[in-house]
């Protein structure tokens, strides 16, 4: 039997950030068809304040992989957010699929009482169970981040709807 930590945290993860990639290939091809500089769509933000998208695709791919790892008990892969284009934000999808893809089902088992500190050795230092990680704080930034990326395209123009957005399942 799969372990459920793993059943409602990596597929899900697989299923929206292959719907993610297939929006931003979207969205690539809708810049060049309407001569918009692609600048405009990965910069977008709704409010001054708030991340661009670039930085929201990054941030999902970030939790997809934290998240995923940290309940695995494998090392979080890290890497360097200089993504600048829709094929480096492609291609950062792609690596966060693969290593989805790498990871064993049955690393999963137990992770759910397993202890996960957030920010460690910081006064924002918070301890939290597998379980409350996964369903109260990785998931919801996770969707957070895929919502906004959707949102800021959809604001911007792109033609999706909820069928994009949920991808196949």
């Amino acid at each position: 039997m799969t372990s459920p930590m793993y059943t409602h945290s990596v597929p899900a993860f697989q299923q929206m950030l292959k719907a993610l990639q297939t929006i931003l290939a979207q969205a690539g091809a809708y810049a060049t068809e309407k001569s918009i500089t692609p600048d405009a769509l990965l910069q977008a933000r709704l409010y001054p304040d708030m991340f661009p998208l670039i930085k929201q695709v990054q941030i999902a791919a970030d939790f997809a992989r934290g998240v995923s790892a940290r309940l695995a008990g494998v090392e979080v892969p890290v890497y360097e957010g200089n993504e600048k284009n829709f094929a480096d934000l492609d291609a950062l999808l792609t690596n966060t699929l693969a290593f989805l893809g790498s990871l064993d089902a049955a690393a999963f088992e137990g992770s759910e009482s397993k202890e996960i500190v957030l920010r460690p050795g910081t006064p924002k230092e918070k301890k939290l169970s597998g379980q409350a990680y996964l369903s109260h704080y990785g998931q919801p930034q996770f969707f957070f981040h895929v919502t906004t990326t959707y949102a800021l395209l959809r604001h911007n123009g792109l033609p999706v709807g909820k069928r994009d957005y949920m991808g196949v399942y």
